[in-house]
Parts: C-alpha cells; structure tokens; sequence
C-alpha cells in the first residue's frame, strides 16, 4: 500500500495524523505507521519495529489500547477495520478534506492506580495539616494543651502566609510548561520537591521548645512558607499530566474518579487516623508518619507513568505576562474558577471548623467523635462519587457539577441547626447531617480537573500552546488565596462561641459556606464549555514531531514523522 502523504507542515490534520502515529505506532521520536493489505500495521523507519493487529476497532500494543475515533466534523464515515487493498486497514488513519479519523491512545488500569498514588499522600499530608495546624498553636481554652500563639496571631499568620504562598502555583506552573530536559517537563520537580515537602512538614510540628511569642511567630511563618512552596513543587507538575495522558472527556472523569478514590483514602488517613495518632502518639509522631506515606506516594505515583511522563518534553514558548494575559481572557476559566475557588473555601471552612465543632457541640467525653463523624462523611462521599461521575457521563461535566454545587449549599447550612430540634438525640441529628454534607464532597474532588482541561484545551486551540501547568497553577493560585482566608474566619466566628453552652460561633461556620455556594452556583450557570473541545492542539511530543518535521521540510531535508 503507497505510503499517505502527510498535509502540510504545522496545520491541524497534520497534527493529528502525527499523533495518531506517535501515540499509538511507533516508539521513537522518528518514524510512521503503514498499513498492509493484511489489515496488519507496522512501524517502519526504525530498528525496533514490531506489528499491530486490529481487533475491531481496537488495538493492541503490550499494555496499551488504541481505539479508532472519528473527528470532527459530522457526515464522516464510519471508522473501519480489517480493510482490504485501497482501504483503511483496522486502525490506520482516513483522512480527506472533510473529516479525520484516529485512534486514541487508552489508559491501562495499572497505569492509572499508580498514577493516582499521589493522591494518597499529598491528601493525608493536606488534610492533617489544615486540622491540626490551627489547634496545635492555638487551642481552645478548656483543651489542658499549651498555647503557643494565640489564636488570633496564628489565624493572621496563617493567612498571609497562604497568600503569599499561592503565588508559588502559578510561578511553578509557569517553570514546568516550560523546562525542557530529557525527563520530560514533571518528573524532575515531583522527584525533587517530594522529599523537601515531607521534611518541612514535620518541622511544622517541631516548634523550637521555650521559645517565646515573637520566635514562634517567625518559625511558623518561615516553615509554612516552605512546606507550602514544595508541595507546588510536587503537586502543581503532578496534576498537569493528567490533561496530557487522557485526552478525552470520559478518560478524564475516569482517572480523576481514581484519583479521587484514592484520595479519599488519603483524606481519611488525614483527618480520622491523624486524629487517633495525635492521641495515642502525640503531634509529632503523627507528623513524621503522615510525610514518609506522602514521599513514598509520590515517588511510587511517578514511577508508575514515568515513561509516560518523559513523552511531555516540548516547553511552551510564551513569557510570564503574555501566559498570565491569556489564561485570564479566556472565558471559561473566568466562570470555572470563582466557582470550584467558593466550592474549596466553603469546604475548607468547615474543614478547619470540625475539631472545634465537636468539641463545643459533643464534647469531650460523648461516644461521638470527631473520628466518626468525619468517617460517616467521607463514607458519604464515596458513596456517591461513582453516582456523580455515572451523572456526568449520562449528561455533561458541567450538570453534573452544578447540582453537586445546589446540593451542597442545602446541606452545609445544616450543621448550624444540627442537635438542636427536639425528641431527636444530638449524637443522631449530627450524624445524618455529617451523611449528609459529605455526599456532595465528592463531586468537589471529581469535577474541578477534567473541567479545567476542557478549559485547557480551549485554550490550546487559540494560543496553540499546551499550558497544562500554568491554568491549573493559576487557579490553584487564586483557590489557595481564597482558602487561606478560611483560619481567620473561623477564628473570628469562635469569638462569639466555641465551647459547651456557647456555640453559636462554630454553628455559623456552616451557614456561611452554604452562602458562598449559592454564590458558587450561580456563577456556574454561566459555563458552557462542551465535554469535548474540539479544534484543540495535539500534546507536547506530537508537537515536537510536528515542529521537527517542519524544519526538515524547511530546510530541503527528507524526513519521517
């Protein structure tokens, strides 16, 4: 069968048949994929050649399936497979003026386990520090612990140093769509920030003893700066492959529905088995255990797509202002990000909330604790993260998350009333309101990411850019601004009651999130951005291809792609 001609260097089709090729037919950076009248493909153009066989309209090559798609236009013809002489063998690529068809590039089960082990980590990690760090330096009165700072100063301290850290999303992700190296933009920053993330986080934990206000201060400031920094370093590179491994909507959901699971797992270790350490091993003990599960996470998650990761080696020729200019006008991201930054303090809030919430509602010596009552939440949420992701397949991304929003707003409210209606035992009105919050939780975790890539490749097809790092940095960047807020609030809410018999400042908490969803929600009607965005740019190694076979045909020098 005659080889196809390629269309012309840099346009769009060229793109796609270029990752087509790379993605699915050939293990080197040179090379292509021919189709025999068999119905057999095989990559000629290096020494490692190897076949594939169609079956169906799928692929199989070792641990990678490759299933044919149709894009974009409607009319096209049928994806076919087997084919005979003249004709698409199963797989290959069609192609004319009208319409393309590929094939995609599937995620292995395996791979996507591995690759959501971060989640485990960088979760326990996350959580037991926004539960712990306010209560360690400040707790409350009747406690029988050390005050450190008062509360008011480290609820101040806090939130500026959050402020101040946000910024390193945005500047890390900025670095990262542009570092070139032979591992690729992600691997080199989740290797090396892992360890310094786990090791400024048990420091956190190890205030220098008899210090006094002023010197504490400065530590807990200095320290959460760098525990906040390393954790850019690693998470802000980490979250930027999943747009670039799962290129369509459903792919998406699923692996992010992974991460989540997993995640939940990573949050129950931090808010329910940090809470049964503190007690039984102390603070720092507990801190020591919970970084040395994050680094072996993180160091597991990138072994497990490292190849995979490697492939994400072309930078994003664009300089910091022009980057920021164009992630803020693009419209989607506009709507999408007030709404998941509401959606993450409303959250953080009662988060920060719930120690002195039971503490002042239940008290200390009630069979109902904090640890059960987080874990009847996050039961919840489990629960109904495959019930919101089978939702968003059914309809849309978009519906799915904004009834998670309505429903949120309903139940966080809940938390102001619970224990006080009559003929109803207190422990049990807490529990089904906790059922109850954590139910929408999930979706919170779910949504926010496979959106943001549709924004991302909306983006892609005006810059012709791929800037996975950078929108996901900046709207880490202005929802870590906004959360950071959350201690300060709860701290001036406590004001007006946070102990038995005076517990009007923790039940407000809840009511002021369900305002901020509301918010949340009507902001979000506006989005109407389709689950597949389409006109989008390949990913980076498609692109390196594509750029390289421009050059050559440039130059007058023959070449493959």
């Amino acid at each position: 069968m005659a080889r196809e001609e390629l269309p012309a260097a840099g346009s769009r089709q060229r793109q796609d048949v270029l990752e087509i090729r790379r993605g699915c037919g050939d293990r080197s950076d040179s090379g292509r994929v021919e189709a025999s009248a068999s119905g057999e493909q095989q990559d000629r153009g290096n020494a490692g050649a190897y076949l594939e066989r169609p079956r169906g309209d799928v692929l199989v090559r070792d641990d990678v399936a490759c299933e044919v798609e149709q894009r974009p236009e409607d009319g096209c013809p049928a994806p076919r497979s087997g084919g005979g002489a003249g004709e698409p063998a199963g797989g290959d690529v069609h192609q004319d003026d009208h319409c393309t068809i590929l094939l995609r590039m599937t995620i292995p089960l395996r791979t996507k386990l591995l690759y959501g082990t971060s989640r485990v980590g960088s979760e326990a990690l996350g959580k037991a520090s926004g539960l712990w760090l306010l209560y360690y330096y400040a707790p409350p009165r009747d406690a029988h612990l050390p005050t450190l700072l008062p509360s008011l100063a480290v609820g101040a301290l806090l939130t500026v140093a959050g402020v101040v850290a946000a910024l390193d999303d945005v500047i890390v992700g900025f670095l990262s769509d542009r570092t070139r190296s032979r591992f690729g933009r992600r691997i080199p920053y989740i290797v090396l920030g892992a360890p310094l993330w786990s090791i400024f986080f048990v420091l956190l934990f190890t205030p220098p003893p008899h210090a006094g206000h002023a010197t504490t201060a400065v530590y807990l400031l200095l320290v959460f700066e760098a525990v906040s920094l390393f954790g850019s370093v690693v998470v802000s590179p980490y979250e930027a492959l999943l747009p670039e491994m799962a290129r369509t909507s459903s792919e998406r959901v699923g692996l992010e529905a992974i991460k989540v699971y997993l995640g939940i797992g990573g949050t129950v270790i931090g808010l329910v088995v940090s809470t049964a350490l503190v007690h039984a091993i102390g603070f720092r003990t507990m801190a020591i255990t919970i970084a040395a599960l994050a680094l072996v996470s993180q160091y597991i998650a990138v072994a497990g797509v490292w190849d995979r990761a490697r492939q994400s080696r072309v930078p994003a020729g664009i300089g910091f202002r022009d980057a920021l200019t164009a992630t803020v006008r693009n419209r989607g991201f506009r709507v999408l990000l007030p709404t998941v930054v509401l959606f993450a303090l409303a959250f953080q809030l009662l988060q920060t909330d719930i120690p002195f919430y039971v503490h002042a509602i239940v008290g200390k010596h009630s069979w109902l604790s904090a640890t059960l009552l987080l874990a009847v939440a996050i039961a919840a949420a489990v629960v109904c993260v495959p019930l919101f992701a089978r939702f968003g397949r059914r309809t849309s991304k978009r519906r799915a998350y904004r009834t998670s929003i309505l429903a949120a707003a309903a139940t966080f409210p809940l938390l102001g009333v619970a224990g006080l209606l009559p003929s109803i035992p207190a422990t049990v009105q807490l529990l089904v309101v906790a059922a109850l919050v954590g139910a929408p939780i999930g979706a919170n975790f779910l949504f926010p990411v496979p959106l943001t890539a549709d924004v991302i490749d909306d983006d892609s097809a005006t810059t012709q850019l791929r800037r996975e790092a950078t929108f996901l940095g900046a709207s880490s960047f202005v929802q870590r601004t906004a959360t950071a807020l959350a201690p300060l609030l709860v701290v001036l809410l406590r004001l007006l009651g946070d102990t038995r018999g005076h517990t009007v400042g923790v039940r407000l908490v809840g009511p002021l999130a369900g305002v901020l969803l509301v918010a949340a929600y009507l902001i979000f009607r506006s989005y109407d951005l389709p689950d597949e965005v389409r006109g989008v740019v390949a990913g980076a190694l498609t692109a390196e291809i594509s750029s390289r076979a421009a050059r050559q045909e440039d130059s007058g020098r023959p070449g493959n792609s």
